[in-house]
């Protein structure tokens, strides 16, 4: 088996405000040529790295916006964020969910800090994830899957190394909750110091790991420190990550959909055509109707 290498190794880019409650680094698609083709399925990635809000009376965060034609995964690693949709999905996480809203032909959502945490504040971290959805499923029924921490699946690895908690896919035989249209693999790593694992995704799967605590080295060679990521070159199937000191990494590889993709704001569709046809049902209130 051929070892995969590292492409290369992502700064955080400038923050910038998503209304007022998501300060965010992007990273997809990003100057890095991690552009949504390069990075297929995975569309965008923008990470709220570790920033501590004020309290506030009023909670934080974005009002009402439509999506369309892909899924919509937010991670919560310090503070608490509240979602509600049109379709009727809706609710709370904390430290250690994972909310999933699939799109697809169409929401409108709205999410912001949870009202009492908002009114204390504190450490919050989080990161959301675009997920594009294969062509045959773009005009889906809208789902949502609220996944609980003590729902997700756990591998303890040997020697003490730490953790892998397995929200989608498969890691070593143990199978996450996540329900997802194509291949998909996505995981927590958390790692006590000195700790090593091995992961193993077929070469042609993009593949990419957000350290979001501590740091690592990739194949005894790449550093990759707090707040980085590191892209995954397609030129062999296994790596291995040694952390350099407690960490917490972020592990995402999924299939290529390997389809036309035709983007504008909030919809993500295959053509133009299809972009101007999610743009005027949006005007037409065809995407149901969510009180700002």
């Amino acid at each position: 088996m051929k070892t995969r290498t590292v492409e290369l190794v992502a700064s955080p880019r400038e923050p910038h405000f998503v209304g007022d409650g998501f300060r965010v680094h992007n990273f997809i698609p990003s100057a890095y040529r991690m552009d949504m083709i390069r990075m297929d399925p995975f569309i965008m990635l923008d990470y709220n790295s570790l920033y501590e809000f004020p309290p506030s009376k009023y909670p934080k965060g974005v009002g009402v916006h439509p999506h369309r034609g892909f899924e919509t995964v937010t991670l919560a690693y310090k503070g608490k964020v509240q979602h509600h949709d049109s379709s009727g999905g809706g609710g709370v996480i904390g430290e250690g969910d994972v909310q999933w809203m699939t799109a697809a032909s169409g929401v409108l959502h709205k999410e912001y800090h949870e009202e009492e945490w908002s009114k204390k504040g504190g450490a919050f971290q989080m990161v959301q994830l675009w997920v594009n959805l294969p062509k045959k499923d773009k005009m889906s029924k809208p789902k949502y899957q609220a996944i609980k921490f003590d729902e997700i699946s756990r591998f303890e690895l040997e020697e003490h190394a730490g953790i892998i908690e397995v929200v989608a896919g498969v890691y070593n035989g143990t199978k996450g909750v996540a329900s997802t249209f194509s291949p998909i693999h996505m995981y927590n790593a958390k790692l006590n110091k000195n700790g090593k694992v091995n992961f193993e995704f077929p070469s042609h799967f993009n593949t990419v790991l957000l350290v979001l605590e501590g740091s690592i080295t990739i194949n005894g060679k790449e550093a990759v420190p707090t707040d980085h990521l590191a892209l995954m070159a397609n030129d062999g199937e296994a790596f291995e990550i040694e952390a350099n000191e407690n960490a917490v990494v972020l592990v995402l590889s999924g299939e290529p959909i390997k389809e036309p993709i035709a983007a504008h704001g909030p919809f993500v569709m295959n053509t133009k055509e299809e972009l101007r046809e999610a743009f005027n049902d949006f005007n037409n209130g065809k995407f149901g109707y969510l009180e700002d």
